[in-house]
């Protein structure tokens, strides 16, 4: 697994909270892709039905996943391409090698893929000695960086124009580019120039798989740039890599998806373009590959299905978690430590990496909720990072001092009388403390929190001892 080395969670999160130009990169774009799915939401009446029509087929899909993947790899079968299946990263790798190896390649073109980098593929490929060429702009920008992605679907999300024209001035120069570029559009232009002359030598192009539809053997992909196009029919072979969760039953229900993702994910009705892929080439096709390989990751995913956490099945890695969570919006995403960030993160890399590597991540959250009611197939992200909660406590897992105070807010919260004693001492005293300002600016143990905001003082009273009052006013 590819794991980010060096600083904890907590002190890659002050670092990511200190960086200014991190700070306005995550500002810009989350405040404006929350607007845009707001306006595409209410410019849908049937936006709430399409949600609960998803969440029905993703239940139905993963109450017969064996079947329609059965059903699915015989259609590949049948339209002369090829599947394998892989249990594990290592296996999905090797597998990958292989097709590599027997097709004598040298050059790799890559269409984003978040299962491609969950496997840690291109570290894989690299190592091998074949030429690796991201050929999504995001993905294109930090492969140039050396970094892994910030984000799902915008994966330089953190880079700013200046960083990506220092980034093109250094690489792109060697290729006879001079000129030190400001302007977005010619930044764009200059990446597509070089990635250009990459696709025709390409030998293989992978490509992810947003869905794989089991009554055609189809692959789907969505893009707004037009690279997983090229990268999937110039290269001689293709490899599509996804997760066993993709698979949905038929084209109908693909549409169903379709109208969902680009909503939720950028705030488009539809993006740029929508390619289906079926098979190898044909003897009457103009362009294709000449082979056509599926490797179906499972990497924990079945282990999920029997479980709790079978809900976080349904995700079909459209962002929109991420970038209404507040948590996301402060670290972005390098803080996680991992490739999928945000709440969805918080949920995969404990069940896929281990609780002990991921512990941090469900205990950052602040369950307010605001992924679950924008999650375009209504998975209750908050209760499964409970769930994780639960699970590390009761593994062990959760630190002494945590421990001993949530065991003695439980023995609180089953007692009411003492409860409300113990409440009404803590609120009278905190009342006292912030009277003069009417806000505390220093309280013992949650230093993290006074140290950087000012909390309102309590009025004197308790929540239950104000409705009390008030509702022996009315009578």
């Amino acid at each position: 697994m590819m794991r980010m080395s060096g600083p904890s969670f907590a002190q890659r999160t002050r670092i990511a909270i200190h960086d200014q130009r991190l700070q306005g990169a995550l500002a810009n774009a989350s405040s404006g892709l929350a607007a845009k799915r707001a306006a595409q939401k209410a410019a849908l009446p049937e936006f709430e039905a399409l949600r609960e029509r998803a969440r029905e087929v993703k239940e139905h899909v993963l109450a017969h996943l064996d079947g329609y993947l059965e059903r699915y790899e015989a259609e590949v079968t049948r339209h002369g391409g090829q599947v394998h299946w892989a249990s594990t990263a290592e296996d999905a790798r090797n597998i990958i090698l292989e097709i590599c190896r027997q097709a004598d390649a040298k050059t790799i073109t890559k269409g984003k893929s978040m299962v491609s980098e969950e496997i840690a593929l291109n570290a894989a490929l690299e190592a091998q000695g074949y030429e690796v060429i991201e050929t999504d702009l995001g993905e294109y920008i930090i492969q140039l960086a050396k970094e892994p992605p910030s984000h799902i679907i915008m994966p330089a999300v953190h880079k700013t124009r200046e960083q990506v024209g220092d980034l093109f001035a250094e690489h792109h120069r060697p290729l006879g580019y001079a000129k030190h570029l400001t302007d977005i559009g010619e930044m764009v232009n200059e990446a597509r120039q070089v990635l250009r002359g990459h696709y025709f030598r390409a030998d293989v192009g992978i490509t992810g798989g947003n869905f794989l539809i089991a009554e055609t053997g189809s692959s789907v992909i969505v893009t707004n740039e037009g690279n997983g196009d090229l990268t999937q029919t110039l290269a001689r072979v293709h490899i599509v890599t996804a997760g066993i969760e993709r698979v949905v039953p038929t084209l109908d229900d693909a549409q169903t998806f379709l109208r969902l993702l680009a909503r939720s994910a950028t705030g488009q009705e539809i993006t740029s373009y929508t390619t289906l892929s079926t098979g190898p080439r044909r003897a009457d096709d103009l362009d294709g590959p000449q082979e056509y390989h599926v490797v179906l990751v499972d990497n924990g995913r079945s282990k999920m299905l029997g479980g709790p956490f079978r809900e976080m099945l349904r995700c079909i890695r459209c962002g929109a978690c991420l970038n209404h969570c507040p948590v996301y919006s402060a670290i972005g995403g390098h803080a996680y430590g991992w490739v999928y960030p945000g709440p969805m993160g918080s949920v995969l890399t404990p069940i896929i990496n281990g609780m002990a590597a991921g512990y941090d991540l469900p205990n950052a959250c602040t369950l307010n909720g605001r992924c679950q009611t924008v999650c375009p197939v209504k998975i209750p992200l908050p209760g499964l990072l409970r769930e994780l909660r639960r699970q590390q406590f009761e593994d062990g897992l959760t630190p002494r001092t945590i421990r001993f105070a949530l065991k003695a807010w439980a023995m609180l919260a089953r007692r009411p009388r003492l409860y409300h004693l113990k409440m009404r001492l803590a609120i009278g005293l905190l009342s006292r403390i912030g009277r003069s300002r009417g806000v505390l600016s220093r309280l013992p143990l949650v230093g993290g929190w006074t140290d950087t905001r000012d909390l309102p003082a309590p009025q004197g009273g308790t929540f239950q001892q104000a409705w009390r009052a008030r509702k022996g006013g009315r009578s």
